[in-house]
């Protein structure tokens, strides 16, 4: 397989609309957040490329937070960051970061079949943490990540990426259990409404328990797990881009049991409860950045 580098698309804006699961999705004006989507010859491993770019003023801040999708992702940055290279594995509660001074991110997001061809780590050992990428932590996905970050600009790391990411593949293609968590996640996130994995199970010809394994091996989740957080992504989408406040049939829209149940599941990644977060974003654009601290 070789990467036709020139197909990486163009970068896009991303659109406050947009099923991003980020909260208080206005924030995305302040700083500079884009996609490049990859290059097909690199689609079994990257779900998408993106990247941000900030310069606030002295003493100014953004609490971001982010119902984020079932996903692990490396990001080479710049400025005030934690780190010049990280690895965040998979989130229980929503992601969050404090972003102060000037800085830069260039993030691939990885499929779930992505994580054992371009590491040797587990999703496990990362599950929840937001960590360093060191030689130490991971040879292999550090010198990928050092190599991709020493192109400047994004869309020239993102073409970078295509190139090298495609000659992990070959070194170590994706088998046929990852590649089916690929095709579960897909599913799962066309079917919003759906509380199992049995209808994917149907769609894709394999047995719950295959699903289950699938999933497991490759996010450290099940798909009950994983379909809720994609709607929980879709809760937010519609709270702050559609103005939905009618919680009642938003939880029937969506699937869920009832109102209580989808207020106890954004609560608790979220950290916020549905009507506060609707009240909050309806506030004064100065309060939006404080409303989940």
């Amino acid at each position: 397989m070789t990467a036709a580098t020139s197909k990486t698309g163009r970068h896009r804006p991303i659109q406050p609309g947009e099923r991003s699961g980020v909260l208080y999705p206005e924030n995305l004006n302040r700083y500079g957040a884009g996609w490049f989507d990859p290059d097909p010859a690199v689609s079994a491993v990257v779900d998408q490329y993106w990247h941000v770019h900030w310069s606030l003023p002295a003493g100014d801040s953004i609490d971001q937070r982010i119902i984020d999708l079932p996903a692990v992702t490396v990001t080479a940055e710049e400025g005030n960051v934690p780190a010049p290279l990280v690895v965040t594995g998979v989130q229980s509660r929503a992601w969050k970061r404090r972003i102060t001074g000037a800085g830069s991110v260039f993030a691939i997001r990885l499929r779930p079949a992505g994580l054992a061809v371009l590491s040797d780590l587990s999703p496990q050992q990362i599950a929840d943490g937001t960590l360093p990428l060191t030689p130490q932590l991971d040879p292999r996905l550090f010198r990928l990540l050092s190599h991709i970050a020493e192109a400047g600009m994004p869309e020239a790391r993102a073409r970078l990426a295509d190139a090298a990411i495609s000659a992990l593949i070959d070194e170590r293609p994706p088998g046929p259990e990852r590649l089916l968590a690929n095709a579960i996640l897909v599913e799962l996130s066309s079917l919003i409404p759906s509380r199992t994995g049995a209808s994917v199970a149907e769609a894709l010809g394999v047995s719950e328990r295959t699903i289950q394994r699938a999933l497991r091996s490759t996010l450290g989740h099940g798909p009950k797990w994983v379909s809720r957080r994609i709607r929980l992504q879709e809760v937010a989408r519609a709270l702050a881009s559609d103005g939905f406040d009618n919680l009642a049939v938003l939880a029937t829209d969506l699937g869920y049991a009832d109102q209580a149940h989808l207020t106890s599941d954004f609560r608790n990644v979220a950290g916020i409860t549905p009507a506060a977060y609707v009240r909050s974003i309806r506030s004064a654009p100065e309060l939006r950045t404080s409303a989940a601290r």
